[in-house]
């Protein structure tokens, strides 16, 4: 099994990077593995910690239809360079919390995704660079109000709220360009593809967003969802999987806030 690397928050409220063991205890770094944090002889029992996203980006830049069936079926063509968007740090969220329903919206989608985690500085790298530039893989949800992304005509509002971009439920170091990612609600296989289908390879997205922005450690890409994206309901379950790495799973609730 691949080392898989977390981000908890112990019972004492410290929080800390590790490499979480069979056991479901975690060694602890010494500081973000993307910047070459070791592993020291702190240990961290099981049930004495939280599992928090595995990382704590300065932006999350996402590409929006880059499976081609995606694109098809909300009725426009394949983007000829990637269509880019931001999500603000706000948005995340682990596995295991709570997606909130905002109260004004009237649709809310699920949108399974791969995640890329930046290891370096990255400013107009080259796709042969920019592979040397991903640190690791992890899974993500890029939640969509659809009714507000149609209404305003750009997606920041759509995409911002809090809880809209569950991430986790760890980082792994590789991953197969034959994996495959599907999404199930409530149990229900609602989405499925090989991230081999993408139109942009992630290479390629880095490199490109590179050319527009600075790239920093720890930041996150999430690379599009395949076809098949749904609307979710207060009290649903919503499960990510990609083989190779595990699965983020995230119920939704009414939003607290009046």
């Amino acid at each position: 099994m691949s080392p898989r690397y977390v981000r908890v928050k112990t019972d004492l409220g410290q929080i800390n990077y590790g490499l979480l063991q069979l056991n479901r205890s975690v060694q602890v770094l010494d500081a973000p593995p993307w910047l070459q944090g070791q592993p020291t002889d702190t240990e961290i029992a099981p049930e004495t910690y939280e599992l928090l996203a595995p990382c704590s980006p300065s932006k999350i830049v996402a590409v929006g239809k880059n499976y081609a069936r995606h694109a098809a079926e909300m009725g426009t063509p394949v983007p000829l360079e990637p269509l880019l968007f931001l999500k603000p740090p706000t948005a995340v969220i682990a596995t295991q919390n709570l997606i909130y329903y905002p109260r004004q919206v009237r649709r809310l989608d699920y949108e399974g995704e791969l995640a890329l985690v930046i290891g370096d500085r990255i400013r107009s790298c080259t796709p042969e660079e920019a592979g040397s530039k991903i640190w690791g893989y992890t899974i993500a949800n890029d939640v969509t109000a659809r009714d507000l992304q149609k209404l305003d005509g750009q997606w920041t509002r759509a995409k911002g709220f809090d809880s809209f971009c569950p991430i986790g439920p760890w980082i792994v170091r590789e991953l197969s360009i034959g994996a495959t990612i599907q999404t199930f609600l409530n149990d229900n296989l609602v989405q499925s593809a090989q991230i081999s289908e993408m139109v942009f390879a992630p290479e390629k997205l880095v490199a490109y967003i590179s050319q527009v922005m600075t790239l920093l450690p720890g930041d996150i890409v999430l690379t599009g969802t395949p076809d098949g994206i749904g609307a979710m309901q207060v009290g649903d379950s919503v499960r990510v999987e990609i083989e190779g790495i595990g699965h983020l799973e995230n119920g939704v609730a009414a939003s607290q806030i009046k």
